[in-house]
C-alpha cells in the first residue's frame, strides 16, 4: 500500500466529499488598468500555452483599458478552443482579456482546499473533456462558464491534498526532465534527417534524366461545391490554413500528393495519401501518371525541394497562390526505380522516426505524457463519501 492510499484509508475511509467548483471557487471579480501590466503580467489567451504547457510572456498589448484582475496562486484558464488545455497556476498578479478566466478559491474554503490541488483538479483530462462537452460553438467552441462552476470536485482533507500535490509536482518535475532529453534527441534526429535527404536528393544536372512535373503526373484540384462535407472514406485531408471548408472527394488505386493552392503554407506543406480521401477546391492534388516514377518518391522531391521553385515563380499578392502551369513546368529527376526505392526506404526510416505518433520519439514522448495523465488521474480519483 501507498503513502497516499495509508493516508486515505487512515483519514477519510468512508470516502471524501465532492462539491461543485462554483461552491468552494469564484471568477475574479476585481480589475486593473492596462496600462499598469507588462508582458510578463498581462495574459491573453494568446499567451497561454497549449497543453497545460504554462504560459510565455505576451507579445502583445491589451486592447482594452481595464482588465480583470487576478492574483498569486489564482487558476487562469483559456476559454476559446478549451481541447487547447490551456490552464496556468497563477505565480504572481496581474490582468487578464475577457477570453482568459481567473478562478480564486473563496475566502471562505481557504481552509477546504489548496490553489495548487484545485490546480490539478482542472488541469485533468477529465476536466477538459467536460469543458468541451459543454462549450458553445462550431469553428470557435467557448467554454460555457456556469457549466464549468457546476464540474464536480473531490474535496479531501488538506493533509491528503498536500500529499497529492508533493507527489505531483516531483512527477511532473521528472516528467519535465525526461521529456527535454526527449525532445533533445528528437531535435538531432530531425537535423540529421534533413541532412539526409538534402543529400539524397539532390542531383547532378547531366547525372540523371529531367522531365516537367506534367509529363509524369496529372494536376488538378477539389470541387467548387462547397455545400456539403463529404465523411467516411480511408483518407479525408481538408487543405487550408485555418479552418477545414468543404471538398470534393476522388478515389484512386494510384496515391496522390496534396498541397494546398493559397494561404499559409503554400508549396510547403504536402501530404502523402493513398485511397479515399477529399479535396478542397483551393488545394492541387498530384496524380503520377508515369511508370517511371514512384509516388514516394516523387512526394519526398517534392516536399524537400518544391519551396525553392516556389520562391520565383508563385504569385505574390494579398495571398501566396499557385497556379497550375507553376506544378507543370517543375523539374523532376527520374532516376532509375532500384534508386528511388532505396531513397524511399531511407526516408521513411527517418520520417517515421521523427515525426510518426505512433512509432519512433514522437510516440515515447505521447507515451510518457500518458503515463503522466494515467498516473494523476487514479491521484484524483476517490470513493464519494455518502452524506
Amino acid at each position: 500500500m501507498s503513502r497516499i492510499e495509508r493516508l486515505i484509508a487512515e483519514v477519510c475511509p468512508d470516502g471524501v466529499e465532492y462539491r461543485e467548483l462554483g461552491e468552494i471557487a469564484a471568477y475574479s471579480k476585481s480589475h486593473v488598468e492596462a496600462a499598469e501590466l507588462s508582458p510578463s503580467t498581462f495574459i491573453g489567451v494568446d499567451n497561454l500555452l497549449p497543453n497545460k504547457a504554462g504560459k510565455a510572456d505576451a507579445k502583445y498589448s491589451p486592447n482594452t483599458a481595464r482588465l480583470t484582475s487576478y492574483c498569486f496562486g489564482d487558476i487562469l484558464l483559456g476559454n476559446i478552443r478549451p481541447y487547447l488545455k490551456k490552464i496556468w497556476l497563477a505565480t504572481n498578479s496581474g490582468g487578464c482579456s475577457g477570453d482568459v478566466l481567473a478562478i480564486r478559491i473563496s475566502d471562505d474554503f481557504q481552509d477546504l482546499a489548496t490553489p495548487n490541488y484545485l490546480y490539478y483538479v482542472l488541469s485533468s483530462d477529465s476536466f477538459f473533456t467536460y469543458n468541451m462537452q459543454h462549450a458553445k460553438g462550431a469553428k470557435m467552441p467557448r467554454g460555457s462558464k456556469p457549466a464549468i462552476l457546476k464540474y464536480s470536485i473531490p474535496i479531501p482533507p488538506l493533509k491528503i491534498q498536500r500529499e497529492i500535490v508533493k507527489i505531483l509536482d516531483s512527477f511532473t518535475e521528472l516528467e519535465a526532465e525526461l521529456e527535454a532529453e526527449l525532445e533533445a534527441e528528437l531535435e538531432a534526429r530531425r537535423q540529421q534527417y534533413q541532412y539526409y535527404r538534402d543529400e539524397l536528393l539532390s542531383f547532378d544536372a547531366d547525372a540523371v534524366r529531367w522531365m516537367t512535373l506534367g509529363e509524369v503526373a496529372i494536376i488538378g484540384t477539389g470541387s467548387r461545391n462547397t455545400n456539403e462535407a463529404i465523411e467516411g472514406g480511408k483518407y479525408t485531408f481538408f487543405v487550408r490554413s485555418q479552418e477545414p471548408l468543404t471538398i470534393d472527394e476522388f478515389e484512386f488505386d494510384e496515391a496522390a500528393i496534396i498541397t494546398a493552392g493559397d494561404g499559409v503554407g503554400v508549396g510547403k506543406v504536402f501530404h502523402f495519401v493513398d485511397g479515399k480521401y477529399a479535396l478542397h477546391q483551393r488545394a492541387y492534388r498530384i496524380r503520377i501518371s508515369s511508370d517511371l516514377l514512384i509516388p514516394k518518391f516523387l512526394f519526398h522531391y517534392i516536399r524537400n525541394n518544391f519551396v525553392h521553385y516556389l520562391a520565383t515563380t508563385s504569385v505574390h499578392a494579398s495571398v501566396t497562390s499557385l497556379r497550375k502551369p507553376m506544378f507543370e513546368n517543375y523539374p523532376t529527376p527520374v532516376p532509375p526505380l532500384e534508386e528511388q526505392a532505396r531513397i524511399v526506404a531511407i526516408l521513411d526510416k527517418f520520417d517515421a522516426l521523427v515525426n510518426d505518433l505512433s512509432s519512433g520519439l514522437p510516440a515515447e514522448i505521447v507515451a510518457r505524457r500518458k503515463q503522466y495523465e494515467h498516473y494523476r488521474d487514479r491521484l484524483l480519483t476517490f470513493k464519494e463519501a455518502v452524506l
